[in-house]
């Protein structure tokens, strides 16, 4: 066993983990965050995305020893005040989601890219969901509510209203 220590959705943790648990299985089985989802267990599909000190991780191929003194936020660390993030709003009212499976690692690596890029093209949004599966909506509707969110949070900074007029070609 090993001690580690463990900033998760703003709460610091400290826990005797077995050296080869997974950050996933942490997430999940120790802390019951629920929020991300087992995948594809291979980083293949991207579902069980987080934020990892400040960068995009697939959390079935890390191990939470490797994350002693980090800070994660997974997408239940997004909603800030009973507030949803912007993207989880934008998911919700652009229908981006079926099944939902792939939603938290969708929203986590659009929030990595609207940090990086807060006026993405369509083109960027794909570009930067790629390592991430979606076997249900066909992808239109989730590059949609990205750019939504980035009208959104434009419009929060600049003190306006955004409504997204953006049209995304197939």
């Amino acid at each position: 066993m090993t001690r580690i220590s463990v900033k998760v959705d703003g709460t610091t943790y400290e826990d005797e983990v077995e050296p080869r648990l997974l950050l996933i299985h942490y997430l999940r089985d120790r802390l019951g965050l629920t929020g991300t989802p087992i995948g594809c267990d291979t980083s293949n599909c991207g579902a069980c995305t987080v934020d990892l000190d400040g960068e995009t991780a697939k959390s079935c191929s890390v191990l939470a020893v490797q994350c002693d003194g980090s800070v994660v936020t997974t997408v239940q660390g997004l909603a800030q005040d009973g507030e949803w993030h912007p993207l989880q709003k934008a998911f919700h009212e652009r229908h981006a989601l079926q099944c939902g499976y792939c939603t938290p690692g969708m929203i986590m690596a659009a929030r990595d890219l609207l940090g990086e890029n807060p006026e993405p093209s369509a083109d960027d949004v794909r570009h930067a969901l790629e390592g991430n599966l979606c076997r249900c909506t066909g992808y239109q509707n989730i590059v949609r509510a990205v750019l939504a969110a980035a009208d959104a949070e434009a419009a929060s900074s600049a003190g306006a209203s955004a409504s997204s007029g953006r049209e995304v070609a197939p």
